[in-house]
């Protein structure tokens, strides 16, 4: 029996709101269980902290990839990386102008741009398979290992990851398990949620669901990050800011997409990957263009957030007169 909309809407709000809710107790519970086992705080912040906050497009994806249709989990690692530059980036940036350090410039940057390409290519024969989904994360694994061994010798990247951890509160190791484990259950279960009822809404509106993937899902799943950047932005952590949002990018091309690549290996469109990933690469290569070239400051101005902002607008509307 077929769902009404609105009780899908419903159910859909609904999980957004565990997911985002659970996925911040998860990355405190898990953070604290880290320390309380002499993990280092360099460490719990590249990893615990910096891939809590993509949780949900995760766990949505590891959800999705288990059904026949893969596209929403694919859509939601495409449309996550245009909010957060578009929506998240945007809206941060006309808050408040977020100045950068040259680590941004002459690691994470090219860093993303190097992800960036190598989907585009992975991607090119409109197939999301299985080595793919091996060397997206291959490439995560050799990120990862390079910021754990250049940032331990950053005195700057370790105080930004001090000020990252402030928030993190002080728990036993029992109480932090319980969270951790509790927390989890709750975000697969509304994962799984979100996942159905994105599935139903689409059905019923005879939409794609890879569209819905793009807007919808990647808008809820984005919240995290809206959350984490706009946070550290009003309290002074702007590298942090800008930071979150390329490691949160860089995550959903090498570790989201590739959940779906090696799950249920499938094909996309022409134009998905032409209108889709052509408009996330675009905004990849304008937030080059801010950092590199047109920007004596060293800062992603308000200006430059209205330009995000306002791409960001237009591409959802675009999609909008597509599907009508």
């Amino acid at each position: 029996m077929e769902l009404p909309i609105l009780i899908l809407i419903l159910l859909l709000v609904t999980g957004f709101i565990a997911l985002v809710w659970s996925a911040d107790i998860f990355v405190e519970a898990a953070a604290a269980l880290a320390r309380n086992l002499g993990v280092s705080e360099l460490v719990i912040g590249l990893t615990v902290v910096s891939i809590g906050t993509s949780a949900p497009e995760i766990l949505v994806a590891v959800m999705d990839s288990y059904t026949t249709a893969p596209e929403i989990a694919i859509g939601n690692a495409i449309g996550s990386n245009i909010a957060n530059m578009g929506l998240v980036l945007g809206v941060t940036a006309l808050f408040v102008p977020l100045p950068y350090g040259k680590r941004i410039q002459k690691s994470e940057f090219p860093l993303l741009i190097t992800a960036t390409v190598l989907v585009a290519i992975c991607l090119a024969n409109l197939e999301v398979g299985r080595l793919d989904g091996l060397l997206f994360l291959a490439l995560f694994a050799f990120i990862l290992y390079r910021f754990v061994i250049s940032s331990g010798r950053s005195k700057q990247f370790s105080e930004e990851i001090e000020h990252q951890l402030q928030g993190i509160p002080e728990m036993s190791v029992g109480k932090s398990i319980l969270r951790s484990t509790v927390s989890l259950i709750i975000l697969l279960v509304s994962a799984r949620l979100i996942v159905i009822a994105a599935e139903g809404i689409a059905t019923r509106l005879e939409v794609n669901e890879m569209i819905i993937g793009l807007t919808v899902v990647a808008c809820g799943t984005s919240l995290p990050e809206l959350a984490v950047t706009l946070r550290a932005a009003l309290k002074g952590g702007h590298a942090i800011a800008i930071g979150n949002i390329i490691g949160s990018n860089i995550l959903n091309l090498l570790v989201v997409l590739a959940v779906p690549a090696i799950l249920h290996p499938s094909a996309i469109t022409l134009m998905e990957y032409g209108r889709d990933f052509g408009v996330m690469f675009g905004l990849t290569v304008i937030l080059g263009l801010f950092i590199y070239v047109s920007n004596r400051n060293d800062t992603i101005s308000r200006i430059h957030g209205a330009v995000f902002l306002i791409l960001y607008v237009s591409y959802i509307t675009l999609l909008t007169t597509q599907t009508t």
